[in-house]
């Protein structure tokens, strides 16, 4: 059965060093519970209480259940494997000491810190990617950070295609899973990410449903994306702009989506994720009207 959650960032809390205050994680949580939903990400490393017993009581108050955590890392750089890894092994032991065994740690590129693909979100060329031997490299660290969490916590890991980042169009994402071992490594297909990275969701959740674990609502308003293109705006701008809209008044089928999810049996969680940064709008309003147009879709 599907279950739905939300995450930090629909209220303005992302791994981004961006202007104005985000939400606290009571308040996060709060109306995460009042909205609807039955599960959150962890945000953050520290955003959440760090000791399991924390943790754990705090989603209990609100009965709700953890259901993954984002952990980014310089996978072109060798060098940065090793602290990548012993950070995603933090976060899972964190999430399966609280008991939370079926969570997952949400691996991805270290977004927003190259400049050629953060100035070219949604819009970069081939000549802009990774070199064969940089695809190993980068490979070879998903799988080592997956291999760690896995041995030492149990907890699988999904790795989370990203614009800003270096996986980011379906040819990318087509390579990495080819160069990934997939009994270590799924893929959370994250549908706003993927049209505003030139996919086709649909399509794409349909050519890799083997290896989808995960699911993240995201939606693209295609409008303010072909403006970024025009205007040229970076990353943080278009994501600023309101380019992952509130769910239904973008551009991805979801009505398409939940009919393939349900003809897959599909029945993991779908995380929303609405990119709600601080005085764009009202986070918990949001939250409601994504939720109940999920309610719409029959989920």
């Amino acid at each position: 059965m599907i279950k739905i959650a939300n995450a930090p960032c629909s209220w303005g809390v992302l791994e981004f060093d961006l202007e104005g205050k985000a939400a606290g994680f009571e308040q996060v949580l709060d109306e995460i519970q009042e909205t609807g939903y039955e599960g959150s990400e962890l945000g953050d490393w520290g955003f959440m209480p760090s000791v399991p017993e924390g943790l754990k009581c705090e989603l209990n108050l609100r009965k709700l259940t953890m259901v993954g955590a984002f952990v980014p890392v310089f996978l072109k750089d060798p060098a940065k494997h090793a602290a990548g890894a012993e950070l995603a092994v933090k976060t899972a032991k964190l999430m399966a000491d609280a008991g939370y065994i079926d969570a997952f740690i949400v691996l991805a590129d270290d977004n927003g810190s190259v400049p050629e693909r953060t100035l070219n979100a949604g819009r970069v060329t081939p000549e802009m990617g990774l070199s064969d031997e940089e695809w190993r490299v980068f490979a070879a660290g998903a799988n080592m950070v997956a291999s760690e969490v896995k041995a030492k916590t149990g907890l699988r890991t999904v790795f989370h295609h990203h614009c800003a980042g270096y996986v980011e169009t379906p040819a990318e994402i087509d390579q990495l899973l080819a160069l990934t071992d997939p009994s270590l490594v799924g893929l959370v297909l994250d549908m706003g990410h993927c049209q505003f990275g030139g996919g086709d969701p649909l399509a794409t959740l349909k050519k890799h449903k083997d290896r989808i674990w995960h699911i993240h609502f995201k939606d693209c308003q295609p409008e303010i994306a072909a403006k970024s293109k025009t205007e040229g705006w970076d990353y943080f701008q278009s994501v600023g702009h309101g380019v992952f809209c509130e769910l239904g008044k973008g551009g991805v089928n979801f009505p398409a989506i939940v009919a393939e999810l349900n003809n897959q049996e599909y029945s993991g969680w779908i995380v929303v994720e609405q990119d709600v940064l601080p005085g764009m709008g009202n986070p918990k309003v949001c939250a409601h009207r994504n939720r109940e147009y999920i309610k719409s879709l029959g989920l």
